[in-house]
């Protein structure tokens, strides 16, 4: 089986809501290690494994089989990532990176067809469906960093504005961990003084920011102000918040102002969007879209499933006709909860990072 269109491949259609999960699985591993469609990476990779994924992968349990290859995305070649099934002069893929928080940046890409599946479901989700069209202000990085460039497909389809703003959490980074915290203090005022005057000139409805520029924010009463005058919905992530941060922003800052997250990271690719029905003073609970992406909660020290409740390593499993990255065990912890009927893996709740990850500590800075 080759190309792009065939009945054989629909239902790894990056438009598609795939309609059997193990189904999904094998198609995707017959996409991704057949000679004809898979990836110069993972051909080549598949060389090295001591088992056959075209004969012995069939279920998403079988996926703990695989190593976890992340590592490699600092140095790959982003061509070898694009699969052969694209055909022989396929579309460039859009590349992202991660944030360098655990040494040199991790590299991903998006296909064009992904892209366009993943803005429409955006549209549809709840930071787009039933708001007035006003513009954006996106307070994240941007650059190689997928959280920010996003936005640049999506205002397309809306028909509105982007705004955006100047920001390198990398040299903020930096400054953290040799300790000059006085250059942080200014960096982070430099980055404010951006966004305050992008709220006091233009109609901004949707603001898109990292948790530590947000309680930033709160730090000038004029821009406290103007969020509160003008933003009807906050969406943040890329770094984590607490139950009592969510709780005192909510409550104490922005008090008419809706917020909204998604647990994600670049290697996550689509993020964990947040379950229906949690109040600001409960703990947020992320589910995934599964089977593209699922979770597994797990001890780090023996691999093995957490219960309920109890707190665990995040092992993330990405399938789809782009990416195939299994068993990759993420740099946060977070408490384990059912994931919804027909879900398949966990859902998560209340993550934060790990101290140390590969060796490196980690610091998340302002993103």
């Amino acid at each position: 089986m080759a190309g792009d269109d065939t009945t054989a491949w629909k239902i790894l259609d990056p438009a598609v809501d795939p309609w059997d999960a193990d189904e999904y699985l094998r198609t995707a591993v017959r996409w991704h290690f057949g000679e004809d469609t898979g990836s110069p990476f993972w051909l080549r990779r598949a060389k090295t494994l001591d088992f056959d994924p075209l004969t012995e992968v069939s279920t998403f349990d079988d996926l703990r089989k695989f190593p976890n290859v992340v590592d490699e995305l600092r140095d790959v070649p982003v061509e070898d990532l694009i699969p052969r099934g694209y055909g022989p002069n396929p579309p460039a893929p859009h590349v992202f990176e991660t944030g360098g928080t655990t040494g040199a940046p991790k590299r991903i890409i998006l296909m064009p067809d992904w892209i366009e599946a993943a803005v429409e479901r955006m549209r549809k989700g709840p930071q787009f469906a039933g708001r007035r069209k006003a513009h954006i202000l996106v307070a994240t990085p941007t650059g190689p960093h997928k959280i920010g460039v996003f936005y640049d497909f999506l205002v397309e389809r809306e028909n509105i504005v982007k705004f955006s703003i100047d920001l390198d959490p990398r040299w903020v980074k930096k400054l953290i961990t040799r300790g000059e915290t006085e250059q942080v203090a200014a960096y982070v005022e430099h980055v404010l003084d951006q966004i305050e005057h992008v709220m006091a000139t233009q109609d901004i409805g949707l603001l898109v920011i990292t948790p530590p520029l947000l309680q930033a924010c709160t730090r000038r009463p004029e821009l406290t102000r103007l969020i509160n005058d003008k933003v009807d919905l906050i969406f943040w992530g890329g770094a984590h918040m607490t139950i009592d941060e969510r709780f005192e922003l909510g409550y104490d800052h922005f008090p008419g102002v809706r917020m909204l997250s998604r647990y994600s990271s670049a290697l996550i690719l689509e993020g964990a969007k947040e379950r229906a029905g949690v109040s600001r003073d409960e703990d947020i609970v992320y589910d995934t879209r599964s089977p593209v992406v699922t979770f597994r909660v797990v001890d780090p020290a023996t691999g093995a499933q957490v219960e309920y409740g109890a707190r665990g390593q995040v092992v993330m499993n990405h399938v789809s006709k782009v990416m195939f990255l299994p068993n990759n065990l993420e740099r946060d912890t977070a408490i384990r909860v059912p994931a919804p009927e027909g879900h398949l893996g966990d859902s998560v709740s209340a993550p934060e990072p790990v101290e140390t990850f590969g060796g490196e500590a980690v610091v998340e800075g302002i993103y």
